[in-house]
């Protein structure tokens, strides 16, 4: 990978909820005309940072039911499309996420990927299985994730909210942190392009404890947003100007 000088990067967000405060915090304003064209019901808002091209692209809201567009199969396609019409020099998955009680999360924490897995895709054929895992490197952040004193480890991404045994096993196989719908995803579309993924997921809920109720889980949703929103302009501010390898 070339080691070049950040001065552009994409966020991806599943979530109104997720994206809106940092949007609100930078400033940023939705892009007229569209870099991203319809049907596809992704929106994009741009903006700067210390001197960083700040691009944010949200997967928009489902036409049938009117809820945000999660999971794997809307986060590829913006991804795709959005680095498509920015051409970033990093992507950031950024988010919310449970949290691994027995890799040290707590409510609240926020995590830098270190690589991201498929938990749910499983298909026990030669090579298939491989493909199916998706094990995939985030950029390796040590200077980053020192200074801001953030936490990290491996992101698995799968299409439901709760989880089987069998996925369970896989995650703790692969001694996965934080568990969430997009990141692997966002990752297969960044290596399309060989553009390197940062993963920045705030945990709200434990998924190695008690199981939070829909009530609670909503209410962790927005601390967990709150948090993202002021660790994510202090991880872009590392970024701007520096070097790949400086980072």
């Amino acid at each position: 990978m070339e080691d070049k000088t950040v001065k552009s990067v994409l966020l991806v967000f599943a979530m109104e909820a997720e994206a809106q405060p940092l949007i609100q915090a930078l400033g940023l304003k939705e892009d007229a005309p569209p870099k991203i064209l319809g049907p596809a019901p992704c929106l994009t808002f741009s903006g700067s940072h210390e001197g960083l091209n700040v691009h944010v692209v949200w997967n928009g809201k489902d036409r049938e039911t009117g809820v945000d567009n999660v999971g794997t199969v809307p986060a590829s396609l913006s991804t795709y499309l959005a680095v498509m019409a920015f051409k970033p020099d990093i992507v950031i998955s950024a988010g919310t996420s449970g949290g691994f009680k027995a890799q040290g999360a707590a409510i609240g924490d926020v995590f830098l990927g270190t690589a991201v897995i498929n938990h749910d895709r499983r298909i026990p054929l030669p090579n298939f299985d491989k493909y199916g895992i998706g094990y995939s490197l985030c950029l390796a952040t040590p200077g980053l994730q020192s200074s801001l004193g953030l936490k990290q480890g491996v992101v698995s991404s799968g299409n439901s909210l709760d989880y089987t045994d069998k996925c369970m096993s896989i995650m703790e196989q692969h001694g996965v942190a934080v568990k969430e719908m997009e990141a692997a995803a966002i990752a297969w579309a960044c290596n399309l392009f060989h553009v390197p993924l940062m993963c920045v997921k705030a945990v709200t809920d434990i998924v190695d404890g008690d199981r939070a109720t829909a009530e609670e889980f909503l209410e962790n949703l927005h601390s967990a947003a709150a948090a993202l929103q002021s660790t994510l302009p202090r991880v872009l501010g590392q970024l701007a100007g520096r070097k790949l390898g400086e980072l």
